[in-house]
């Protein structure tokens, strides 16, 4: 296995865990309706049957970063699979309603969990060069598995009164190859040598990893190793601010573009402008087509071109896309298929922008030593903000209609551009160990 094969193996694998994080979170978009009606759930019971896994996102995001340092990446990992393999079975025999938001709650923790694991252990074992794409490989994996839930409901749904067990049941086979992949990877050289002082293993994978580089890598984490033993580190401090400041302002702009209230609630939002329910489905799994091409696209350019620019193109896009579904709620102008039609081009740009370069830039901008701590609370800031979007979403479209909801979003992509121009660095082909020097403050 060459160098780049390598590379890609280690990196699709942990990557795996976006697939199902992406599954996970899109595959109760075709169930949310059914399991309201089984069990006669109310207004508050359905938000909450729909959101209670954006609530487990949220402790795994925050608690992430622990088992990352005590553990090490690999062994995280690990334990995400497992997570994912119990909630997949738990949820798909739940008797009561009770016994599948305990399970849907545990596969919160584990898109949580690999938020914070999975891009920190890509960020970690990839060349600066190509760093940006291998990272995007998790979110092409998220947007793989929203594809594949969306397309799996659509051939599930006809099958009887039980088909959203199976829709659910079938996330465990991908877990089960999660878990037995995440074995033939290594462990994070740079883990190793920071959090293990073992230095000979860490060698060893960096020679793996890049050959010409390793040795000065090496030198820089030792550098490194001897910052971080002369204090206490602490990520809320002077010292950090500005990358604290950068991660959690885009985890935050990421889910007030509304993304994942589209993703949860798209058949929903299709039924809303007229369309049938089996059309409704069909359409959300345009959605992820469209998602899972231009995270294609975006894959290929980030390293050209940059992060910033991607996030410029994409916020444009975001604003125009928004603003003209919130006029087509204002006016009740459904006509054809322009709601779904704007929706797949506003996918498309989030696709290209905060999609691909969120767990890129978050990943990158921490230096060594508060990384997996910095890692968690970005994705901490992001899950917390999806459950709040999530949970309220149905009460907001309801009582302030699509118009006004959809009209917020763009203007929230409105402060984004204007964070991208005027505060968001640039951090392609640039060694972590580098980054990390240019964001603290000494």
């Amino acid at each position: 296995m060459s160098q780049k094969q390598r590379i890609f193996f280690w990196s699709i694998t942990a990557a795996l865990g976006g697939f199902l994080f992406g599954f996970d979170t899109a595959v109760i978009s075709g169930v949310e309706q059914s399991l309201q009606t089984l069990w006669e759930l109310s207004v508050w019971q359905h938000g909450l049957t729909v959101s209670i896994a954006l609530m487990g996102t949220v402790f795994g995001a925050m608690l992430g970063g622990i088992p990352a340092e005590a553990l090490g990446r690999k062994k995280t990992l690990f334990w995400i699979a497992v997570l994912y393999l119990v909630s997949s079975l738990g949820t798909a025999l739940a008797v009561d309603w009770s016994m599948f938001l305990v399970f849907r709650f545990l596969g919160g923790l584990g898109v949580g969990a690999s938020s914070v694991a999975a891009p920190m252990y890509i960020t970690e074992i990839s060349p600066a060069k190509s760093r940006g794409r291998l990272v995007a490989l998790f979110q092409f994996n998220i947007v793989l598995g929203i594809l594949v839930a969306y397309l799996s409901n659509y051939l599930l749904a006809g099958i009887g009164t039980d088909s959203w067990r199976w829709m659910l049941g079938v996330q465990a086979l991908p877990s089960f190859i999660f878990l037995v992949a995440v074995l033939k990877i290594p462990e994070s050289p740079r883990w190793l040598l920071l959090k293990k002082g073992l230095v000979a293993e860490a060698r060893e994978v960096l020679n793996l990893i890049d050959p010409t580089a390793s040795e000065q890598t090496l030198l820089d984490l030792q550098v490194s190793a001897g910052q971080t033993s002369e204090s206490k580190i602490r990520l809320f401090s002077a010292k950090y601010k500005t990358p604290v400041m950068l991660a959690m302002l885009f985890a935050v702009f990421n889910q007030v573009s509304g993304i994942n209230a589209i993703i949860y609630y798209a058949p929903r939002i299709f039924e809303m402008t007229g369309l049938g329910k089996s059309s409704a489905l069909l359409s959300s799994a345009g959605i992820g087509l469209i998602n899972l091409i231009f995270t294609m696209i975006s894959m290929n350019l980030i390293d050209r071109f940059g992060r910033r620019t991607l996030m410029k193109i994409g916020s444009v896009g975001l604003i125009l896309m928004l603003a003209l579904v919130a006029r087509a709620f204002y006016t009740e102008d459904f006509g054809g298929m322009s709601v779904p039609l704007f929706l797949f081009v506003y996918i498309a740009f989030f696709a290209f922008s905060q999609g691909a370069v969120i767990w890129v830039f978050i990943s990158e901008i921490f230096p060594n030593e508060v990384r997996a701590t910095g890692q968690a609370l970005g994705s901490f800031t992001h899950w917390l903000m999806a459950a709040v979007i999530t949970f309220t979403f149905p009460y907001l479209a309801g009582h302030f209609g699509g118009g006004h909801t959809f009209l917020f979003f763009s203007f929230m992509m409105v402060l984004q551009l204007l964070f991208v121009a005027r505060l968001m660095p640039e951090t392609k082909g640039t060694s972590l160990e580098q980054v990390g020097r240019t964001f603290v403050v000494h």
